[in-house]
């Protein structure tokens, strides 16, 4: 086969490149952990998968931000953006719904996305998949924290060096470290993909980020592939989505000496899909502000100029929710109700809303959730809200509070947080750990 010209998608200001293989009846996106796109055709392990794929579907292979041939810009992606970057290409090349597969960290990535654009998402397959890659007291999967900072420092100092890339090969692939030819591949392939300093922020990145709370958000038909090493966390993912269908693949390691099988089942989930419903629940992050000490004020203003206060204070929200891409949901009185595809743009939204407004004169606080909305008449409810209110009634004067799921959900952003503790939100079960957003 030859090799498919590369096209490059804008993402805000970073180009994204990606190929297209076959012109099938399914589209299919796969986004990987790590590689470049001309490499993975130098590799006949890929060559034969993509081959297979492309023989029932139309694949779209991309390059993550930061990575191959992809724009490398200062900032490193978080689960957020690398979900802007899919929808990117796949607006470029007029796919208007797509079967996911994402691998690893990448399944993450498709993860998140099936949870947040269910209509963009016609299934997800997730290889190897894990919530997060280090272990807690209630997470056994994984390795310790310790553990994890001895990595990230090892990929810093050591990144590119062969002897490490061979090693960090045999940790992972053990089966396929034998062959010599291969190994001088992925060495290339690695070097090609980051940079040292990168991959250690990719990796620190990478032991922060917590997706548990996302997962039973995925409505879309789910199909978890594992080699049998990994299925405990594999298992993990599954059982938290509740509809997900795990098959375990024997053997260690990643997909790349199952090409032919992993198409396979790959095909025949494809080929049970049934058409879906429209979806009524959608992951969104839910924002709530309102104004701190409003009865005294409206009380001290007096109702005339109380009225022009409010004006002027919406105002001011509206215009920094159209530059956040958030919409509002409701306004009462002095609060806002807003809702954000992705919690890092959700906060930044919060943050400037709170400096704007000070200009008037007066403080808000907020609280902001990620969680499973019910979609009715274009408004949104459930439990996700009901959380957001309580997150915001715990915040103090100018304070921006979020949930644990928030702060999971944008490592690697810059974003820095302040622990608040645990807290009882009333009428919401269990205990939430909760966190202030930190000024930078």
């Amino acid at each position: 086969m030859d090799v498919p010209d590369v096209h490059y998608a804008r993402s805000g200001d970073v180009a994204i490149a990606y190929q297209i293989v076959g012109a099938g009846p399914h589209d299919v996106v796969l986004v990987p952990t790590y590689g470049n796109l001309l490499l993975f055709w130098q590799q006949p392990r890929f060559v034969e998968f993509f081959t297979r794929i492309s023989s029932f579907a139309r694949l779209i292979l991309l390059d993550k931000r930061g990575t191959g041939l992809s724009d490398r810009p200062r900032e490193f992606a978080t689960l957020e953006t690398r979900m802007d970057d899919v929808r990117a290409v796949m607006d470029a090349v007029g796919s208007e719904r797509a079967l996911l597969i994402g691998s690893q960290d990448g399944s993450q990535v498709t993860a998140v996305f099936a949870a947040t654009y269910p209509e963009r998402t016609s299934a997800l397959v997730l290889l190897n998949p894990a919530a997060r890659y280090v272990s807690q007291p209630d997470y056994p999967w994984g390795v310790s924290e310790s553990e994890w900072r001895q990595l990230v420092a090892s990929v810093r100092d050591k990144w590119g060096q062969k002897e490490f890339l061979e090693s960090f090969m045999r940790s992972t692939d053990p089966s396929l470290s034998e062959d010599s030819s291969f190994r001088e591949w992925w060495v290339a392939n690695l070097r090609q993909t980051w940079s040292p300093a990168a991959a250690a922020v990719f990796y620190r990145m990478m032991g922060e980020a917590d997706i548990r709370g996302v997962l039973p958000a995925i409505r879309v038909p789910v199909l978890v592939l594992c080699r049998a090493d990994s299925v405990g966390a594999a298992r993990d993912v599954a059982d938290r989505i509740g509809h997900a269908r795990l098959l375990e693949f024997p053997g260690t390691g990643m997909f790349i000496g199952l090409g032919i099988e992993l198409a396979d089942a790959v095909e025949r989930f494809l080929d049970g899909l049934v058409e879906e419903r429209e979806h009524e629940t959608v992951l969104s992050t839910v924002v709530f502000t309102d104004i701190v000490g409003s009865t005294t004020l409206a009380a001290r203003l007096g109702d005339a100029q109380w009225r022009v206060l409010l004006e002027r204070h919406h105002a001011l929200v509206r215009a920094q929710l159209a530059r956040s891409r958030g919409h509002e949901v409701d306004t009462t009185g002095d609060g806002f109700f807003l809702t954000f595809d992705g919690p890092a743009r959700g906060i930044r939204a919060a943050t400037s809303i709170r400096d704007a407004v000070r200009e008037l004169g007066v403080e808000i606080r907020a609280g902001l959730h990620t969680g499973e909305c019910e979609v009715v008449s274009e408004k949104v409810a459930g439990i996700a809200v009901h959380i957001g209110q309580r997150v915001q009634a715990s915040a103090a004067a100018g304070e921006v509070v979020v949930s644990q799921t928030v702060k999971d959900l944008v490592a690697g952003s810059g974003i820095e947080f302040e622990e608040r503790g645990e807290h009882e939100l009333k009428g919401v079960p269990g205990t939430w750990r909760l966190y202030a957003v930190v000024d930078g």
